[in-house]
Parts: C-alpha cells; sequence; structure tokens
C-alpha cells in the first residue's frame, strides 16, 4: 500500500491541471500603467485603441480574401483562387504585428471573432458566392478603408512621439495595402484576351 501511494505522488508533477477557472488578468481597453518604452499610459491607450479596430478591420479582410478564395469562379479561378490565397497570408502577417505591437505598447489584442465583428467598419459581405468584380470591388473598398485609416494613425502616433507605431503602419500596413490593390484592380482592367483594340 505505501508503494501505491508513493507511486500515485510521483505523478501528481505530471498530470495535466485541466478544466481551472479564473479571472481576466488585463481588461480589454485598458493598457499596463508603467512601461518603460518612453511613452507615457496616456498615448499608450490612445494608440492602442486605434490600433485595435485596425486589427479587427485586417483581420476582417484576410478573412474576406479565404472567403474570395473559396468563392471565386470564372475564366480567372486559376490566377485569382491562387491571388487571393497569397493576400491571405500577408494579411495573416499583419494581423500578427498589428496584435503584437498592441501587446508591446502595454494593451490587450482583439483577437475572437465575435469580438472582432463588433469592432469592424468593414462592410459585411454576403454568405453566398458573388460574381468576381463584386468580389474585387468589396476588397478593393475595405483596403481603402484600412489605408486611409493607417495613414491618419501613422501621422497621429508621429505626433505623438511613437515612431514603432509608425513605421509599422506606414512600412507593413499602408504598403502591403497598396501592392495588393495594385494587383487585384488590374483585373478590373476590361482588356481584349485574344485580338488587341483598335
Amino acid at each position: 500500500m505505501p508503494t501505491a501511494a508513493k507511486n500515485s505522488s510521483s505523478t501528481d508533477h505530471i498530470t495535466p491541471h485541466a478544466n481551472q477557472h479564473g479571472g481576466e488578468i488585463q481588461k480589454f481597453g485598458t493598457v499596463i500603467q508603467h512601461l518603460s518604452i518612453g511613452l507615457n499610459a496616456e498615448v499608450r491607450k490612445q494608440i492602442t485603441d486605434e490600433l485595435n479596430l485596425l486589427l479587427a478591420d485586417t483581420i476582417t479582410l484576410r478573412d474576406l480574401y479565404k472567403k474570395s478564395h473559396w468563392q471565386v469562379s470564372g475564366p480567372t479561378f486559376y490566377q485569382l483562387h491562387l491571388l487571393f490565397d497569397k493576400h491571405y497570408g500577408e494579411q495573416a502577417e499583419l494581423v500578427d504585428t498589428l496584435a503584437e505591437r498592441i501587446q508591446t505598447l502595454g494593451g490587450v489584442s482583439v483577437a475572437m471573432a465575435h469580438d472582432v465583428a463588433e469592432l469592424t467598419r468593414l462592410k459585411r459581405p454576403p454568405r453566398g458566392r458573388q460574381e468576381v468584380p463584386f468580389q474585387i470591388a468589396e476588397l478593393l473598398e475595405a483596403h481603402e478603408q484600412i489605408i486611409v485609416t493607417a495613414r491618419s494613425l501613422a501621422r497621429e502616433a508621429a505626433e505623438k512621439g511613437d515612431d514603432g507605431t509608425n513605421d509599422l503602419l506606414v512600412s507593413d500596413v499602408v504598403r502591403t495595402n497598396e501592392l495588393q490593390v495594385w494587383f487585384i484592380s488590374e483585373h478590373l482592367v476590361n482588356m481584349p484576351l485574344v485580338h488587341a483594340g483598335k
């Protein structure tokens, strides 16, 4: 009997402690008060609030690309199927970059789909399939909104001395979205496929 008890207690340290419950350690919409990065809590709070809105929009655009990737059809199916998935991956990288910047500033990044749906300012697409021109038009509209928001927030961050956020927004968010706009907008140019126009 003592041997069994000894064996039981010797495995306690490797037994998973599942079904735990606890409260939040930091509320959404707050920032850590004292953070040694040279920006006061008020500035970081303002920036993280705006970054979370941009993050929600970027998550929504990322998912819009995946929806378009799955549901695209027509003669340009193969090219757009691949392009939409490539853009999805690039937007996924931006999502991670934005979320990590929020955390770096002492905030809490939005993460779950239902919270993103409450925060995003992008228009919700229909559940069903759409023709390619409408898919692209929706993507372009979402891109423009994100680009305008990112530029404005980049200027605000620079004015408040948050050079890290300014650099991230200009170098990553704005440039990536501008490049993606170029790639997908070219698919709306009405060009003959076989015979040149006169």
